[in-house]
């Protein structure tokens, strides 16, 4: 259901978030097992969010720009890869052109309960679940140990 965009950003959130103090590029990159390159361009999006601080210098690096509490599962993947809503029916038929089919109405809701629950879910609830490894961020999918 996630991008992979999206999954390296919720990585990389939590990550700041268990820190509490600015990760350069390469310690996030370590800790969350993202390449290094890919996990720079995600920061910048998190960065031009309003999500990340980014700090200049030998010790620079990012860091959150608003405390966990502050910043929901929603603000983090809308940064890297907004949630589309269902705005018109994608079949283009004449009898649908202001308001949703049955079918397409049904998926926009389902799109706007997932948006409700990540909304409603925060940096900081994700540190509480546990020890936010990279297995608790691959949503679902297990990771190989080593």
């Amino acid at each position: 259901m996630f991008s992979q965009t999206a999954e390296y950003a919720l990585r990389a959130a939590v990550t700041l978030a268990e820190a509490g103090e600015s990760l350069s590029t390469a310690q996030l990159a370590g800790r969350t097992q993202v390449p290094a390159q890919y996990l720079s361009k995600v920061l910048q999006q998190l960065h031009r969010a309003g999500l990340l601080q980014a700090l200049r210098g030998k010790y620079g690096g990012y860091r959150l720009a608003r405390p966990p509490q502050d910043i929901t599962i929603l603000d983090v993947v809308n940064a890297v890869d907004p949630l589309q809503r269902i705005r018109h029916c994608p079949l283009g038929r004449p009898a649908h052109a202001h308001a949703l089919c049955p079918l397409h109405r049904q998926m926009d809701q389902a799109l706007a309960q997932i948006e409700q629950t990540l909304g409603a879910q925060t940096l900081a609830a994700m540190l509480e679940l546990g020890q936010p490894g990279p297995e608790l961020l691959h949503l679902g999918q297990p990771v190989a140990d080593g």
